[in-house]
């Protein structure tokens, strides 16, 4: 078996008296699509921060790739490899949906000097492009983000997730707030994503926060199911389906 791509060990992290998150461990393989799951207050967001550099843990280890990135900013992370959406949409709403994606990856570039000479789309447009295609959205590439739907903003926010190619993303509930006419769309787009990147680039490992239980047995390879800032199952969506211990703390009977 290949080895982790990321390995975090032992993760805690309280706000005063209160214990958010608990010793927290698990894995994620090259290519995973790993799942997280638990009810609102189980510690999920704390732990997704963790990972992303946004606050840093009291203890444990975060490993990327081997190396430990415990503790780093989340552009020292977005330079590492590590994409990420968040829960509200980050578009600039002013601004072309092709013109969005390509600022997403701009601090991919180098330096402030090297972006000065560069293209005019800091010689990102080809990427773009691709991914334009891929997320089914050219024709409203030209239009300015603020105008689109709901629908559309999300798909344009997960697309800059991916412009930086990154070897693991962190999706923030990527279904909220979206028609459910268009889950099925983002889980399919997903699971391309997940096998075949726009730029022909090596398959992205993702791990994906969510409430939409449908979408998370379908699209993810294994699921993590967090209570009370603890891990209580990892498993496959046929494993969690049918352990008694979840199903009567979570999922229901």
């Amino acid at each position: 078996m290949s080895a982790p791509l990321l390995k975090v060990t032992g993760l805690k992290k309280s706000y005063g008296a209160i214990l958010a998150v608990g010793g927290v461990s698990f894995e994620v393989m090259p290519g995973e699509i790993f799942g997280v799951i638990g009810p609102n207050g189980s510690g999920k967001t704390t732990m997704f921060n963790s990972v992303l550099g946004q606050i840093t843990p009291d203890a444990g280890s975060i490993e990327l790739g081997g190396h430990d990135i415990t503790g780093k900013s989340p552009m020292q992370l977005n330079q590492l490899g590590v994409g990420r959406t968040f829960q509200t949409l980050q578009v600039f709403g002013k601004m072309s949906v092709r013109d969005n994606l390509i600022v997403a990856a701009q601090e991919h570039q180098g330096s402030m000097f090297s972006r000065m000479f560069a293209p005019g789309d800091s010689g990102l447009g080809a990427r773009a492009d691709a991914l334009i295609d891929q997320f089914r959205i050219r024709h409203v590439s030209d239009k300015k983000a603020g105008e689109l739907s709901y629908g559309q903003q999300k798909l344009v926010d997960i697309a800059m997730a991916f412009m930086s190619e990154p070897a693991l993303v962190l999706l923030d509930e990527p279904c909220a707030g979206v028609n459910p006419s268009l889950v099925g769309g983002i889980s399919s787009l997903l699971k391309e994503l997940n096998k075949k990147p726009a730029s022909g680039a090596k398959a992205s490992s993702f791990i994906v926060i969510e409430h939409n239980m449908d979408f998370v047995m379908d699209l993810c390879h294994r699921i993590m199911v967090m209570v009370e800032g603890t891990v209580m199952a990892i498993g496959t969506p046929a494993e969690i389906r049918g352990n008694k211990q979840v199903l009567d703390a979570y999922l229901g009977s």
